[in-house]
């Protein structure tokens, strides 16, 4: 029997400048969104929209550009923010993109938490593109955001108060060196599994693992990454973690 490979790259340039996705907005997700457990007194997390979040998100990192150190992907200006939301999110259905809003504050847009890979064949999913401003840093707003994501990726569907994808695993990734994201995730209860070796191929010019690529190599002047991996999974939620994570949040 023979075989084709119909498989064609995609047309749309590396970049699109001003490409700010359709109106309306079409988040593209493969799963329910339930807002109302994405909300807490303090804090809200809503669906990124480019129209509305992108621009502001440029400048803030751009005055901070130490925020994407650690970050697997270039983030670097407005038009490649725009480009890696619309073509690395939005058009995939695994990924979902929020806006942290600060309501103590006026409804103030604090940062960004995203969630990736989900897969409910396994009823698995990863947090990920976590960032916050840093005049919102060290305050409630990154334990109410992670904690409202944490509600929503591991409450069972059928909670009164907060109701939930019912997943069985949420996983936490991060480049092995980015000491301040491991401190993150285990002061809200991820615990650490390992390490998982190349796990992403870098832009050039970032940091990587320090181990030189062979001779060879398609992509020779782009560092690898190696990632520590730390997971919250729904019997360490039913055993102790909800309770320490709703007490970070007050």
């Amino acid at each position: 029997m023979s075989y084709v490979n119909s498989y064609k790259a995609s047309d749309i340039p590396a970049l699109l400048p001003a490409y700010y996705g359709p109106d309306p907005y079409d988040i593209n997700w493969i799963m329910p969104l339930h807002q109302t457990t994405l909300e807490s007194e303090r804090v809200k997390v809503t669906p990124f929209i480019s129209s509305l979040h992108a621009k502001e998100y440029a400048e803030q990192t751009a005055a901070h550009p130490e925020l994407h150190r650690w970050y697997p992907i270039d983030l670097s200006s407005l038009d490649k923010i725009l480009t890696e939301v619309e073509l690395r999110v939005r058009r995939d259905p695994r990924w979902i993109l929020f806006a942290i809003i600060d309501k103590a504050r006026e409804g103030q847009f604090a940062g960004l938490i995203g969630l990736m890979n989900t897969s409910p064949a396994n009823l698995s999913i990863e947090i990920g593109w976590i960032l916050v401003f840093p005049a919102f840093q060290r305050t409630y707003v990154t334990s109410n955001a992670i904690g409202l994501v944490l509600h929503y990726c591991l409450e069972l569907p059928s909670a009164a108060k907060r109701p939930g994808l019912g997943f069985r695993r949420v996983q936490w990734t991060t480049h092995t060196d980015n000491e301040a994201s491991c401190r993150t995730a285990k002061r809200m209860g991820f615990k650490e599994e390992g390490v998982l070796r190349w796990s992403w191929v870098l832009p050039e010019g970032y940091e990587g693992n320090g181990i030189s690529v062979r001779e060879g190599d398609p992509k020779r002047t782009q560092a690898g990454r190696n990632s520590a991996v730390l997971s919250i999974c729904a019997d360490d939620w039913e055993n102790g973690v909800r309770e320490h994570v709703v007490g970070l949040m007050t």
